[in-house]
């Protein structure tokens, strides 16, 4: 089929994360943004090597199982892709979407296995012997996992709406010329913004805080940050609240000019007035009223602390190149099953904390059965540490890896303010940590950022040997492409589920618990 045809169908089904299945006579037809349902009308944009992928141009009929949505902005928006479903039907979807992948997984493993079993017994001649170690037998794990008896299904989120604990709304316009919005970027685009204002994955008081800001921001005439231009002021409002405490906490991140570096050489008489009306005096006024403003909001929660941080890199990325206190503190404080976590404006931290007591419960479930204790733990990727501390009273000792220097010395404070004292801390990347711990492991936990693990760093992990790895993936294609080394190593998944930590978008976290009883 010729790229730019126009094609009609129902989508069948749905792959991890967002790609419809339009059956075409030519066959499958992969349509991102689309739900299992749907007649879709679309535009095919690649043909290659027999698969084919279409651009959405519009639903012509809604699924059946589909309802109207309570966002203005849902579609436009590139953050939720399932808020017309019932959340029961999500759930349903996203688990087929897992088991799909581990399924193809372990499968393509069985695969490799047969192929090495008839190479076996060509060079053999005797498929009953022992003679080959690579041959796959009824005692072989590799021949029992793909049926994924031990997958134990999803586990739904205790909460769907306003669930989020953190958001990073953009600054921007809607529309070339358009009035200053703040919001998500549009999908599909890396300009345009939509706004957030009436976002319903987010808390009550992320919109009273959005809609004030906006409106605040507008009425000073300062700039959004301009990525092709590389010049403007706004850039992103983080705000975060803890569920438990309600404490709240908003950081505005602008450059550290209004003038474009071009331009400061200029200043004077080859400057307009918008350039020149902004000098620092005025925009300490401005921040001071937009922080007189935020203190006064009516909120559910309890306003702790105001910033404002600097970043002037390039990339349309938060990044931290210097963060003042505008008004009270720089940090909210969670709880978390018995343990409060300090949490600042670039902390590491579940975006759902409700689903990350499921998620960290569902961990501790898993290692600590029949009152099980452990040696020595390693915790890769150990974040704030939140896992670390979590096993820390049925361990003698937990480690933990982390690259991000600010969530180390968060879990070095949040240790030593839930008195544990069997964790440590080590910042630094895990390929290169691994060569310098001294203390072997008897048990590793692995919650890696959504990349997964490093293709380096992998076979260090496995080269311990230790009886029991938990693997913690925010992408589930992450475990599936990494399942084969663990099995090649001579692990075995024994236990499994996926936690829906983020409703209403096309993300889930999985855990998989991996056994090898040959270091037993």
């Amino acid at each position: 089929m010729k790229k730019g045809t126009i094609v009609t169908g129902i989508i069948t089904e749905r792959r991890f994360p967002d790609k419809g299945v339009l059956l075409l006579e030519e066959g499958p037809c992969i349509v991102k943004n689309t739900l299992p349902g749907q007649e879709v009308e679309a535009r095919i944009i690649k043909t290659r090597k027999g698969k084919m992928e279409a651009r959405l141009l519009r639903v012509l009929r809604p699924a059946p199982t589909e309802t109207v949505s309570p966002c203005p902005v849902y579609g436009d928006c590139g953050g939720c892709s399932s808020l017309t479903l019932p959340y029961g039907e999500e759930c349903r979807i996203k688990e087929q979407q897992v088991r799909a992948l581990l399924a193809g997984a372990l499968e393509s493993i069985d695969e490799c296995s047969n192929e090495c079993s008839d190479k076996c017994s060509d060079k053999c001649g005797d498929m009953s012997g022992d003679t080959c170690s690579d041959m796959s037998d009824d005692s072989d794990p590799r021949s029992a996992y793909a049926s994924l008896d031990w997958f134990e299904g999803l586990l739904p989120s205790p909460v769907v709406s306003g669930y989020r604990n953190k958001m990073e709304f953009s600054f921007g316009n809607s529309e070339l010329g358009g009035p200053l919005t703040l919001g998500m970027h549009r999908r599909g685009s890396f300009y345009d913004i939509v706004d957030a204002g009436g976002c319903v994955i987010t808390d009550g008081d992320f919109r009273t805080i959005v809609r004030a800001a906006v409106d605040f921001f507008r009425g000073t005439g300062l700039p959004f940050y301009h990525r092709m231009k590389k010049e403007g002021y706004l850039r992103h409002l983080l705000v975060r609240k803890a569920a438990h405490t309600g404490e709240i906490l908003v950081d505005l991140v602008t450059t550290s000019r209004v003038i474009p570096p071009s331009q400061e050489q200029t200043k004077g008489a080859d400057m307009s007035r918008a350039e020149t009306v902004f000098a620092d005096t005025v925009l300490s006024e401005i921040l001071h009223d937009y922080t007189d403003l935020l203190a006064s909001l009516p909120l559910e929660g309890r306003l702790v602390g105001i910033l404002h941080t600097v970043n002037d890199s390039p990339a349309d990325v938060v990044r931290d190149d210097g963060t003042e206190i505008l008004w009270g503190t720089g940090s909210i404080t969670e709880d978390l099953l018995g343990l409060k976590f300090e949490i600042t404006p670039f902390s590491f931290f579940q975006t759902n904390s409700l689903g990350a007591e499921l998620l960290y419960s569902t961990v501790r479930d898993y290692l600590t059965d029949a009152e099980a204790r452990h040696g020595t733990v390693y915790d890769l990727y150990s974040g704030t540490g939140t896992i670390a501390q979590l096993m820390a009273p049925v361990s003698r000792s937990v480690i933990g890896v982390e690259i991000v220097e600010e969530a180390v010395q968060a879990a070095v404070r949040n240790a030593a303010a839930n008195g544990i004292n069997n964790c440590s801390f080590v910042c630094g990347d895990v390929l290169k940590v691994l060569d310098d711990l001294t203390e072997r492991p008897d048990l590793i936990i692995l919650d890696p950022p959504r990349d997964g693990i490093h293709p380096k760093a992998l076979p260090k992990i496995l080269s311990y040997g230790v009886p029991q790895i938990l693997y913690i993936s925010c992408k589930p294609t992450s475990l599936a492409r990494d399942l084969p080394a663990f099995v090649a190593a001579g692990y075995r998944p024994v236990r499994g589920t996926c936690v829906d930590m983020f409703p209403r978008t096309a993300n889930v976290e999985t855990v998989c618990l991996l056994s090898n009883t040959d270091a037993q």
